[in-house]
């Protein structure tokens, strides 16, 4: 590989050759030279032009690093499971895991099982990566450097411990801990939402999508927006970072977005094991263990090693992950493909017409995410993802729990018997699938398939019921069920507005009767604090005063009494208007009363049961702290934030609301979108935490998709040469 040649346009030169410029899609103007431009724009998002696509595979590793090096760095040496050896103690638990599940031997088996071709792909952009890194060290924080260079197996275990590891297995290594020793390790919210609009039900009469998943505001659960162009692919979207291809995108002709599903990629089985532990009974007889041992070497505060053992025991089922009082829990997970993921995200980009789409996602190479799709054609198909076992009967409950919410509490699955240990996959026809709908709309917030449209069109009972949880629903996809049902002709700004609301469906539950038990009390907060609820625009906006208090009372009173709470249950029959209404006012007035006090106590930023939303829940990403507008999934605002106390006792978003794409498949294709925390990491970055700003005014960026609007808003221009 030649050094990397950069050439640095000034942006005035540029603004004058602007008039010399045809205003066209870029995708017919690929460069006819071995360079390849990346045309940074005013929000720092790349806009790669490349002869090839090793050229452009190339470049994305080289913005990557530009803007995430110092992260990127921290999560491929976690990837090697060598993190603890870089950057000490507080990594010992994430390289354990990495070695527990053999994550380096399984990703050099994965990477030699690639095509010729994507091995290239992942070479180029690890190529691209350090080339960027290597040239830029004064720009890479002193204790990131060492773990350059960067090789493509690395990219590729950086992806199966994200994907496979992360958000498939997590939940089953926190269950293994509680189990083991009681801690309760805190998951992150499973959230996002999709929607798609078929013509009949747009006023424009084009297909639309909104893209829109909540992800975590820090690590690994991060968005890189880009635009990627070579002559086979024109693809604009975001990355989760790391990675070498856009796992959300749209091209001129169809887009597609994803929401974590309900799935059930992992089981824990429970194993008797032999006095010394070296083996599990199993069919009724004894079974040893296949063990193995490794390190963990970590880094002392005075740069000395210290190394720890590791002794790792398979069982037919998969690692062992909790041992107590002559028991282990063992580990089995689905995704032994899930090394594919990139390649099929790739071939869904590369897609042209729904045929070709569906032919991309067919063999499941992605091991879950629900699917929602859109074309120019027309067409728009939710799609149930996942890599589901053929199960030996049984329900949900059986081999999960009873509440598709919380996964950290599972069920713990029988280890004595093959019955039970699954080894074949149901194929993409068994999976629950809807295409163009007579209802002409399509959503899905991360409850259950089965209420993705109304009328309701999938049955339940034509798939195992072991396939999802029974129809449930909850505030959040209940308003986005109600959003697009009672608009038949929806418009593309409409669409922007609705993405946007922050009206908290959970007040039309249970508010009305709040208010009205808490007006017959005797006591004076109690009647203050029915005042001030009903005077509430029941938003989650920074002026909104009444948010924080009914917030504070959900949180204590309906929460831990879950359904359980409401005079009338959800009915599937009638899922728009139950559940209803407070089955014990009286306790609900008891709690709306705790939180009042403990507000007045608290007296925060002067308030008390009046405070005002934005003082008391924050955005603050580097050196930007704004008035948030959003809420909590449970609370039912479709603009979703999740968030965490400082030390000052306002609550910081830690995760929802990431990126937001709204597409108009029109000819050419039109595009609003935004990554709410800007797209870079790096500390000397302008774009951390630039668009802040724009997502607290509920506004949304246009995607520049020409060469003409890329040029008119360009920052920098810079061109490789492999």
């Amino acid at each position: 590989m030649n050094p990397i040649l950069l050439r640095r346009t000034p942006v005035a030169l540029v603004l004058l050759c602007l008039t010399l410029l045809l205003i066209q899609p870029v995708y017919a103007q690929t460069p006819a030279s071995t360079e390849t431009e990346i045309l940074w724009d005013v929000w720092g998002v790349p806009h790669i032009f490349a002869p090839d696509n090793e050229g452009m595979f190339h470049a994305f590793g080289w913005a990557q690093a530009h803007n995430h090096a110092d992260l990127l760095l921290r999560l491929y040496g976690q990837a090697r499971g060598r993190a603890a050896e870089y950057w000490g103690a507080d990594f010992i638990e994430s390289d354990r895991v990495v070695k527990l599940v053999g994550l380096e031997g399984e990703s050099q088996r994965a990477f030699a099982t690639l095509s010729d071709e994507f091995r290239g792909y992942l070479t180029a952009f690890a190529d691209g990566f350090n080339q960027y890194a290597l040239a830029n060290l004064d720009q890479i924080a002193d204790d990131r450097e060492q773990v350059l260079p960067i090789e493509p197996v690395d990219v590729l275990a950086h992806g199966l411990r994200v994907l496979r590891y992360g958000f498939m297995a997590r939940p089953g290594f926190s269950a293994a801990r509680r189990w083991q020793n009681g801690e309760i390790d805190p998951l992150p919210m499973d959230g996002s939402n999709a929607w798609a609009i078929a013509p009949a039900r747009s006023a424009s009469g084009h297909a639309m999508l909104v893209a829109n998943p909540h992800q975590p505001w820090s690590g690994e659960g991060l968005w890189m927006e880009a635009h990627l162009v070579s002559p086979e692919v024109n693809l604009y979207g975001a990355a989760l970072v790391g990675n070498p291809i856009l796992g959300i995108a749209f091209n001129p002709d169809l887009g597609w977005t994803h929401t974590n599903n309900t799935r059930d990629g992992w089981d824990v089985y429970q194993l008797a094991l032999t006095p010394d532990g070296s083996g599990y009974r199993y069919d009724g007889a004894v079974r040893p263990f296949i063990q193995r041992t490794a390190e963990i070497r970590v880094r002392q505060p005075d740069g000395r090693f210290t190394t720890l053992p590791l002794l790792i025991k398979e069982s037919v089922h998969g690692p062992v992950v909790a041992e107590r009082d002559g028991l282990a829990l063992a580990l089995r997970v689905v995704g032994e493909h899930a090394y594919e993921a990139a390649v099929e995200w790739w071939e869904m980009g590369k897609a042209r017409t729904f045929d070709e789409f569906t032919a991309a996602i067919r063999n499941i190479r992605i091991p879950m995410f629900t699917i929602m799709y859109a074309d120019r054609a027309g067409n728009i198909m939710h799609f149930y993802n996942e890599e589901k076992p053929i199960l030996p009967g049984g329900d949900w409950a059986f081999w999960n729990n009873t509440d598709p919410i919380d996964n950290s509490r599972p069920a713990i699955i029988p280890g004595d018997s093959s019955r039970y240990l699954w080894t074949a996959f149901h194929p993409f026809e068994d999976l629950p699938r809807l295409v163009n709908p007579s209802s002409g709309w399509l959503q899905n917030a991360n409850e259950p398939p089965w209420t993705t449209t109304l009328p309701l069109a999938l049955n339940p009972a034509d798939y195992p019921a072991y396939m999802a949880p029974p129809p449930l629903i909850w505030p959040r996809p209940q308003q986005s069920m109600r959003l697009l049902y009672e608009d038949e002709s929806i418009t593309f700004d409409e669409l922007i507005a609705k993405k946007q609301t922050t009206f908290m469906e959970l007040t039309r539950w249970v508010l009305d009767d709040l208010i009205a038990a808490a007006a017959q009390s005797d006591d004076e907060l109690v009647q203050r604090s029915a005042e001030v609820l009903r005077n509430w625009d029941r938003h989650a906006d920074p002026d909104s005063v009444g948010a924080v208090l009914f917030t504070a009372w959900a949180a204590s009173y309906l929460r831990p009494a879950g359904f359980e709470a409401f005079a009338t249950p959800w009915d599937i029959d009638d899922p728009l208007n139950t559940p209803r209404g407070l089955a014990d006012p009286t306790a609900a007035v008891e709690g709306l009363k705790s939180v009042a006090q403990q507000l007045e106590a608290i007296r925060l930023l002067g308030g008390g049961i009046d405070v005002a939303y934005g003082d008391a829940f924050r955005m603050r990403v580097g050196a930007y702290d704004l008035p948030a507008s959003g809420a909590d999934d449970v609370l039912g605002t479709f603009r979703t934030l999740s968030f965490a106390q400082d030390s000052d006792l306002r609550f910081r978003v830690t995760q929802g609301d990431s990126y937001v794409a709204v597409i108009e498949f029109s000819d050419p294709v039109r595009a609003k979108v935004l990554l709410s925390y800007g797209n870079a990491t790096q500390p000397n970055s302008p774009h951390f935490g630039d668009q802040l700003e724009l997502f607290a005014r509920k506004e949304l960026r246009d995607a520049w998709l020409t060469r003409a609007d890329i040029e008119a808003n360009l920052a920098e221009r810079v061109v490789l040469r492999r």
